[in-house]
């Protein structure tokens, strides 16, 4: 069907489709994360309405090439598995599969992810989108190396929430970042409790001997009239100066709220290169897609898609559960502690 056949169809089609993908962005990342698989069955149902009021054929957007797309995708799915065990088995490359996110996930949850939340709530709105719908519109108008680029450009947008969670929750990405800016070291360590300090050492005897607690440490000198009387609890240590701004008084912190998210933090340069980081690689692998998308239809991109993002839930809890070596050498034999578990 001609696009003069839908007068203004076209040009209302790349607007409207902005405007729905930026919405469910920031509901799947912000507002409301476990109805991911709603929200994006809700705005991949409402792209193809658009597009399909706009013109656009099941063919343009991809729905074409089953079989050959199940052929290329299972191949690749395949292959993606086994990068994905050798990464996770390797010593070097296993911290990089540490996701604080999926660590914190039950049994049932992490099937939720990996059936639900991964198919429907991020690979189904994404292929639709990114190598369905808006490729197709851009060929109509700019053609298709032009259409090829600007959706990869806009997929890679797409992940700078992500990203910003990601940073947060593997210590290794912010570890990458901080060879650049040690700042993001103190934002992972912030976000992530297993970076952090090491906890002081247990009280033994020579913490709480009779050195430290003896006479002079606890007598009448140290806890004396001088000590806690007015002049140390007083108007004027215990007052508004003191919990004021920032602290927990009627001026700082309210009771119950949360403290500032580590995003929210002025760790802005190495935070920014995760981001970027991010946003170039999901480019790439944009490319990557759409080359899979012409060759075999959506299919191929949405297995592949599907496989790398489903299987790293599991692979980041089977790097858990693996020792460190180069740990167990300098703690000794038998023992799997290791900093991120």
């Amino acid at each position: 069907m001609k696009e003069e056949e839908h007068p203004g169809g076209q040009g209302h089609l790349l607007p409207s489709a902005l405007a729905v993908l930026l919405a469910a962005n920031v509901m799947n990342n912000r507002v409301a994360r476990r109805i991911a698989p709603l929200t994006s069955a809700a705005a991949a149902g409402t792209l193809l309405l658009l597009a399909r009021r706009a013109g656009l054929t099941w063919e343009e957007m991809g729905f074409t090439r089953g079989r050959k797309g199940a052929r290329i995708g299972g191949t690749l799915a395949a292959a993606v598995t086994a990068a994905y065990a050798g990464g996770v088995l390797l010593p070097a490359t296993r911290k990089l599969f540490h996701d604080e996110r999926a660590l914190r996930l039950s049994r049932a949850r992490l099937l939720e992810e990996t059936l639900i939340q991964v198919p429907v709530g991020t690979v189904l709105l994404e292929e639709v989108a990114f190598r369905g719908v808006l490729p197709a519109a851009l060929r109509r108008t700019h053609g298709p190396t032009t259409s090829v680029l600007a959706s990869s450009a806009l997929f890679g947008l797409w992940h700078v929430l992500p990203a910003v969670d990601m940073a947060a929750a593997n210590p290794s990405l912010g570890g990458l970042a901080a060879a650049a800016d040690p700042g993001l070291g103190d934002l992972a360590a912030t976000a992530v409790p297993a970076l952090a300090d090491p906890a002081p050492a247990s009280p033994g005897p020579d913490t709480l001997g009779p050195d430290t607690l003896g006479p002079d440490t606890l007598g009448p000198d140290t806890l004396g009239p001088d000590t806690l009387g007015p002049d140390t609890l007083g108007p004027d240590t215990l007052g508004p100066d003191t919990l004021g701004p920032g602290g927990p008084g009627p001026g700082g912190t309210k009771p119950g709220a949360s403290a500032r998210p580590p995003w929210t933090r002025r760790r802005g340069p190495a935070l920014a290169a995760v981001v970027a980081g991010t946003v170039v690689s999901t480019t790439a692998a944009g490319v990557f897609f759409h080359e899979l998308r012409r060759r075999g239809g959506l299919l191929a991109p949405s297995l592949t898609h599907l496989a790398t993002n489903s299987l790293g839930f599991l692979a980041a809890r089977a790097a858990a559960l693996l020792p460190d070596r180069r740990e167990d050498k300098d703690q000794g034999v038998g023992t799997t502690w290791n900093d991120s578990a």
